[in-house]
């Protein structure tokens, strides 16, 4: 078998069969501390399909980091076929800063494909995208939901090809949501350039939740089997099939006040179900929410101080509300007894 060539990435070179953390210069702070995306290159011994995964676009969206840390200490990446770029914290000014955007307020994933001579957030989405996406085969980008909302942990997709919707299946998160290309997104900058994606939504900004960080590495696990980057042994496939949807809305707070709140994330709701209530802070006058369609809650907002047209409840139209809300239940069961996981609880 013919050696395969070491994987150039910046101004390094991987050896087959090696691992390594690279840095990828960004810029300075104001007191001249460098800042560089920091990318831990797997490169297999075995010639296979090149994956990136990458975390912390948004600063605030932590739960990526977390599910970057426990990939890299996979057990299955010892008999890596291909190549596996890891990136955790893409956008290190919002990461310092717990803050979703940086320094200037821009948001970097409304700034791809970038420019070298752009702005701070066009320049870093430039270099990720020569460095890492036009690198790659395939990519999986890691988010969260804003701070004071959680997201049920979804699959959100745009495909070009029908495989790219084979790999969102594989994935098993409870939901795929097929979603619109959005303006300035990697997913629309990568898909120009001929790299299909898959965007993951779990969890709330600035904290960590078990059910949505053991989803995603599974999930990641389980594509990387799917392109046959990895044995399949210690991977296990999802007891259920993914829920899938092709739309959604946001069921929005009625009046300002205080809500209160009766569903939550994964949860079947009817047209014409009660959802919360929305009171003055003298209790006097009260404002019911109330569904006007039926579905699946995929996420909602967790904060009880509410302006009138808040987004409260997000609810993907789906088939069969009341018998996909058992399909995530199972899901979460066999996530919590997975082996894989046993070292590494969050509580």
């Amino acid at each position: 078998m013919q050696d395969r060539a070491p994987f150039q990435i910046g101004t390094k070179r991987v050896a087959p069969g090696a691992r390594r953390t690279v840095e990828l210069p960004v810029s300075v702070l104001s007191d001249h501390t460098p800042v560089s995306i920091s990318v831990h290159v797997v490169h297999g011994r075995r010639p296979g399909p090149t994956m990136f995964v990458s975390a912390a676009v948004h600063g605030d969206e932590v739960i990526g980091v977390e599910i970057a840390r426990r990939l890299m200490r996979a057990p299955s990446l010892d008999n890596l076929k291909g190549t596996l770029l890891i990136a955790p914290i893409v956008n290190t000014f919002g990461f310092l800063n717990h803050s979703r955007y940086l320094p200037d307020r821009r948001d970097l994933n409304r700034s791809f494909p970038g420019s070298p001579k752009g702005s701070l957030a066009a320049r870093l989405a430039r270099l990720f995208m020569v460095e890492i996406v036009a690198r790659s085969d395939f990519g999986i980008d890691l988010h969260s939901a804003a701070i004071h909302r959680t997201n049920l942990p979804q699959i959100r997709v745009s495909p070009s090809k029908p495989e790219t919707m084979e790999l969102a299946e594989a994935f098993g998160a409870p939901v795929i949501l097929t979603a619109p290309l959005r303006e300035g997104s990697m997913r629309q900058a990568a898909q120009k350039e001929g790299v299909d994606m898959l965007l993951f939504e779990a969890g709330e900004g600035l904290r960590f939740d078990e059910f949505a960080v053991r989803s995603g590495v599974s999930g990641i696990l389980r594509v990387m089997r799917k392109l046959d980057m990895v044995p399949a042994k210690g991977i296990a496939r999802p007891t259920s099939a993914p829920i899938k949807a092709t739309s959604s809305s946001w069921m929005r707070a009625p009046a300002g006040g205080l809500v209160r709140m009766y569903k939550t994330t994964g949860e079947a709701v009817h047209q014409g179900d009660l959802l919360g209530v929305v009171s003055d802070p003298f209790g006097e006058v009260e404002s019911d929410l109330v569904a006007t369609e039926s579905g699946l809650i995929i996420g909602r907002s967790n904060l009880p101080i509410v302006n009138e047209g808040d987004g409260l409840f997000h609810i993907a139209t789906v088939s069969r509300p009341d018998q996909n809300e058992e399909t995530i239940g199972d899901m979460a069961t066999q996530l919590s007894a997975d082996p894989l996981f046993d070292e590494d609880e969050i509580i």
